[in-house]
Order: structure tokens, then sequence, then C-alpha cells
């Protein structure tokens, strides 16, 4: 063939090449342009600053499944084989609960045995700003300067997500001073509960506003994401999820999941604003505010001569709700010489003078606001306050082996806006049955401390203990339940 006869072929060739290279860009930008349309500009932010361009790991055996995509783009069926998913600075060989004991606390000899998912930073320990390296899912949490502090003010009394996941970290860490009351282990199959470390409450005080014309926010994104990895995973599919674990403290956390996640145990506030289908006190655990005042140590906590104030409520007083109830005692009580009720606030030096006025005060009002509970009552016990609790529908922190009843005075809601019923109520307890609550307070002050480490008997400590107490009264339940069809079945089987 002659040179001249080949140049329309060239021609063509060329044509064809860069007609496709064409095509390869013009295809990128509008794959660019729908990914950046789908997913608002602060979440794409929040996703590359907090790594995490890693997807869930499944952990569906033998089951393909497909990685999530953006608008337009082809799913691709892979399984674990295929991918190699990031792991985190938890020990990557297989550890059986016998030869696991050398990591840490030994399991074999915990109270509690928890599996927990190794999620992606950004719903922990990112929430917080922290960056690890490469594919490091966890801090390393036997160096304490490595950690993410909690954010201060109102935060910190929802956090009781990020001392928990701290205590299960810490209990593989070797020569570590901890309880042992719950361990991690590594194999879901021998876990009594399964533990899904979201700070749903920070994602929420953080996340949940959209910006600009944005149509959703980063904390509704998270919680769809968790649904769908959940609802793929065999430990949740082998109960229905009702062996998982789910802290929601904040009211409002977890609000577009939690109909779904129904089955799972929450740990709450309160049962405020949950239909009881969802959450109850049979499968539910309640866990301690963490107080924003400072506790006062017990060899300085002011006798009953020490305090002036008889009676102490600072905060908001307009509520909806139940909340009625703090007007009408506001009016009754304002004018009362030996009565501290005023508005409030944390803004300022707002914190600080109402710590001071609750250590100054016999008694301490506890009055239901938007919802039945709040820190309050804890800021009350770390003040050695002793709480007037006026909530009817109020559910409290390990009661079934507290008595709240020595260290608190309980006024029904109609009872306490009765003209002068409360006042004579409290006026009529004198110094030394006042001394024997103010007692039984320093003597359980510590069972609503949080900190890490987490130490015996403390709020931490004590959260793994319902836990397993709920475990425990779950699985003799269900063995109730099942007594006879379970002995049908193994006499048909002998």
């Amino acid at each position: 063939m002659s040179e001249k006869s080949m140049l329309p072929t060239r021609l063509f060739l060329y044509l064809i090449t860069v007609s496709m290279f064409l095509l390869i860009l013009s295809s990128v930008f509008i794959l660019q342009s729908n990914y950046n349309s789908f997913f608002p500009s602060s979440v794409l932010k929040f996703i590359v600053v907090n790594n995490t361009s890693n997807y869930l790991k499944p952990n569906v055996e033998d089951e393909p499944m497909e990685l999530p995509t953006q608008p337009g783009e082809a799913k691709e069926a892979v399984t674990d084989r295929d991918v190699d998913y990031p792991v985190s600075n938890f020990v990557k060989d297989e550890v059986s609960v016998e030869n696991q004991s050398d990591l840490g606390c030994d399991p074999a000899k915990a109270r509690l045995r928890v599996f927990m998912y190794d999620l992606p930073p950004l719903y922990h320990f990112g929430l917080l700003g922290w960056k690890g390296e490469k594919d490091q899912i966890w801090p390393y949490v036997s160096n304490r300067s490595q950690i993410p502090p909690y954010p201060g003010g109102l935060n910190l009394q929802h956090s009781m997500e990020y001392w928990l996941t701290l205590d299960l970290l810490s209990s593989n860490v070797p020569d570590m001073d901890h309880t042992c009351t719950a361990v991690r282990v590594k194999d879901s199959s021998q876990a009594d509960v399964i533990f899904v470390p979201f700070f749903s409450s920070l994602s929420y005080n953080q996340h949940s506003k959209s910006h600009g014309k944005e149509k959703i926010n980063v904390n509704k994104i998270l919680q769809q994401k968790l649904i769908d990895f959940l609802f793929g995973q065999k430990e949740w599919r082998r109960t229905g999820g009702k062996n998982h674990l789910v802290i929601a403290h904040h009211p409002n956390s977890m609000l577009d999941a939690r109909k779904k996640l129904g089955s799972a145990m929450f740990v709450l506030a309160d049962f405020g604003r949950y239909p009881a289908a969802i959450a109850n006190i049979e499968k539910d655990i309640i866990a301690p505010y963490r107080h924003i005042v400072k506790t006062v140590p017990s060899s300085k906590s002011a006798t009953f001569d020490e305090r002036p104030i008889l009676v102490y409520f600072q905060g908001a007083i307009y509520r909806k709700d139940g909340g009625v109830v703090r007007q009408e005692l506001y009016y009754l009580l304002k004018d009362e010489e030996d009565v501290h009720f005023t508005f409030g606030s944390v803004k300022g030096n707002g914190i600080n003078k109402a710590g001071q006025g609750m250590a100054s005060s016999k008694f301490c009002l506890n009055i239901a606001g938007d919802t039945p509970s709040s820190n309050r009552l804890f800021d009350s016990i770390a003040s050695h306050c002793v709480p007037v609790i006026i909530s009817d529908d109020i559910e409290l922190p390990y009661e079934d082996i507290l008595d709240y009843s020595e260290f608190c005075v309980f006024v029904r809601a109609a009872d306490s806006i009765r003209k002068g019923y409360l006042l004579n109520l409290l006026r009529g307890i004198g110094r030394e049955r006042w001394t024997k609550m103010w007692d039984r307070i320093k003597e359980i002050v510590h069972e609503f401390e949080y900190q890490y480490p987490s130490q015996s008997g403390d709020a931490v400590d004590m959260i793994w203990q319902a836990v397993s107490r709920k475990v425990s009264k779950i699985k003799s339940n269900r063995n109730r339940k099942n007594r006879y069809s379970r002995s049908q079945l193994l006499l048909k089987n002998s």
C-alpha cells in the first residue's frame, strides 16, 4: 500500500482517538457535577477532611456486596476477598477468648464481652477533628495526649458515647489500669452484646443543620449510611439487632434512624420523645447525664447549717409540654426569702455560678422541662445538694439497684403547684434527716462520674453493669418463652 493511500486511514484513527479522549473528559466532568450536586459541599468537605473514602467494611460471608456508587457510575460487586479494607489498631490476628488475655483484660473473666464494629472515624473520633494515620480507625488510647478531647459546655452532658468507646478500646491495652467489667472481643460469636460506636449526640449537636441551599445534612447522611451498614451485617441479621447497643442520649439524636433500629438496645437519657414500641424500660438502658458543674470534694461539702439557701433553681423557666410546671412554681416561689428561683444560662460564668449556688443550698429543684430529665439532677448530686425531683415520667439510672429515695425527695407535679405544699414539705425536713440524705449522696456520687480510664463503680462501669443485667434478663425471658418449643425439638432430635 502506498504512503498516500495510508493518509486517510491515519487521519481517521487520529479523529477517533481525539473523540474518545473528549468523550472521557466530558464524562468525568458530568460525574463530578452530579456527585457534587448529590452531596452538599459541606458534606464533601467533612468526608475529605476526615479521611473517609474507605467504605464501611461488610462482613457478610460469601455474599457479594455493592460498593456505594456515584450517580451514573456502574456498580461493582465485590467480596471481602477482593478488597483490602482498613484495619484498626486492634490486633489483626484471629483472637479467641482463651488467648486474648495477654492483650489486656481477660474476656473469660469479664462480666460483659463486647464486639465493637470498626466504623470509619467520621462516626466517632473524626467528629472531634481527629485524624489518624492512613487506614487508622482508632486513636492509640494508651497515650492520653493523642486522645482528642470532647467539646465542653452543654455538649458534655451527652458525652457517654465517648467514654464508653474509650473504655472498650482500653480493655485491649496491656498493663493499663482497667476495671475489665466490659472487654472488647474480636469474634462477634463470643460477644454478649454488639456495640455500635456512633457519637450520635455529637453528630446531632454539630451537623444537624443544613447550610445554604443544601437539602441534606451530615447527621442525616451518617444515620442512613449506618442503617445500610447494620442491615447488611450477619450480626444484625442473626438476632434482628436485638443484641446491638446503640447510644442515643441526646433526645434528638438518631431521629432519622431510631425507628428502623428500634429492635436494638438503646442507651438513653429518658423515654420522653420515644414511642413505647421503640424504647422502653424492658430493653433499654437509662444512663446519667455527665454533670456540668464541678464535683464538690466531700471534705469541703457544706453542712446543713452552712447552706443558707433552702431551695435552688436556675435555668430556663418557660418550657413546653411537661415543663409548664416550672412557670407555675416560679410565680409561687420567686418572692420567698430563702428561695433562689431565677432565669439562667450557661453563657458567661453561668456554670460556675450555678455550681456555687447549688453547693450553698439544702435542696435543688429538678423539674421536668421539654423532656422528663436533665443534667440538673446530676449537677445537684455533684454539688451534694439534696435533689427534689418534680417529674412524673422520669426514669433514673441504675434504679434496679439504687434506691433514690435515700437521697432524693420525690414530689408529684400536681402536688408541687399547690400553694404552700412544697415549702412546707421541705421546711419540715430537719437537720438529722437532711444529713442522712447528704451522707448518702457523698457515698454514691462517684457512680455518676465519667472519667478515663474508668474506675470501679464510676458511671462507665455502672452502665456496663446495667447492660449486663439487661442482657441476662433478655436471655432469661427468651429461654422462658422458648422452653416448650426447644424441649420438643430436642426430644425429636434425640
